[in-house]
């Protein structure tokens, strides 16, 4: 079960029409998965420099997959949505925690992967000619080799995050040669990135719930780096970077998502006016409030209140196994 220093951020993303669901996979742009990282016959073909798929899975149990990238191909995944997994080769963890939107990972050629699910999740896949893009491997370079960019687990990439926006707002009748070019546009970007110097570890996860306990009981007062280092056990430098490799957040970015979560919940379960719900999750103005809110959600909070009721009023309405769907679809309440 993901905690809630865990889950902030989660957030639900675009979901097809009936329209769209219905409608054969070859008139989509990025065909959805039926296997992971399987595009399937309407994916593309051999021939092409790029091809895009999506995989989402509702499954809230643990789901096992396994896939190797072909021969000729970069492997590259964008998270939409907050998600917990854990990534495996062999023996040897990869990544092993919660997963926030905007990640990027990057898996060279020949390469095998497994993977464990812990929560619904909700990828761009897209796989890439290693010869259009990426420069030729070393002879005997191991799976490890810098060049090789494998097992790249890019925390929150911004620009990643911001091509997969693009691509998924105009759902999937996104014209073909437009997916092509953001998937190019990706291609390109981590071509000319360079490779991480120095790992950075991760927070320990003992470290991470005493700090999770310290801000889900103090969250509404004034919270400093040095107090969230200090509960941690660490210096100010070692504990921000660690907390960014653990959970893909600065600390100050993470408290934010964390009362804007709260708010959430005030302005779904109560009729709480805003400025009141602005000082009861730590916010000093009720302007600086909506601004943080919006910058988060992409709505005001009252207009975020208003289509929350009107979700839940279609809900209760609604035939009981379409809510049940409705529901599976974001991260289970225990955790947001």
């Amino acid at each position: 079960m993901l905690t809630d220093m865990q889950a902030a951020g989660a957030r639900v993303t675009y979901q097809p029409s009936r329209r769209e669901s219905a409608s054969p996979q070859e008139s989509r742009a990025f065909p959805l998965e039926r296997r992971w990282r399987q595009p399937g016959q309407h994916g593309g073909t051999a021939s092409d420099d790029i091809t895009i798929s999506r995989w989402t899975s509702t499954q809230t149990g643990i789901r096992h997959e396994e896939a190797a990238t072909p021969c000729d191909r970069y492997f590259l995944a964008i998270a939409l949505k907050t998600t917990r997994v854990k990534l495996t080769r062999g023996r040897h963890t990869v990544f092993d925690g919660v997963m926030p939107a905007g990640t990027l990972y990057i898996g060279a050629p020949s390469q095998r992967l497994s993977a464990q699910f812990y929560a619904p999740c909700d990828f761009l896949h897209f796989h890439v000619s290693a010869g259009s893009y990426f420069p030729p491997l070393r002879p005997g370079a191991g799976p490890a080799a810098p060049e090789g960019l494998n097992d790249l687990v890019l925390l929150r990439d911004p620009f990643a995050e911001q091509l997969a926006k693009a691509l998924t707002e105009r759902g999937h009748w996104a014209d073909r040669e437009f997916a092509r070019c953001i998937g190019r546009t990706l291609a390109m970007h981590i071509a000319r990135r360079e490779p991480p110097h120095a790992k950075v570890n991760a927070l320990p996860k003992w470290r991470l719930r005493r700090v999770e306990e310290y801000v889900g009981t103090n969250f509404d007062h004034g919270i400093t780096l040095s107090d969230l280092a200090k509960v941690a056990g660490l210096s100010r430098m070692h504990f921000a970077a660690q907390f960014r490799a653990a959970t893909g957040y600065r600390p100050r970015e993470y408290l934010l998502h964390q009362r804007i979560e709260r708010a959430k919940s005030l302005l779904s379960n109560s009729d709480t006016v805003l400025a009141e719900v602005a000082l009861t999750v730590g916010f000093c103005t009720q302007a600086h409030f909506s601004t943080v809110f919006k910058r988060i959600t992409g709505e005001t909070p009252a207009r975020w209140r208003c289509a929350s009721r009107n979700a839940s009023t279609s809900s209760r309405l609604g035939d009981p196994a379409a809510t049940r769907m409705a529901v599976s679809h974001v991260l289970p309440a225990e955790i947001t």
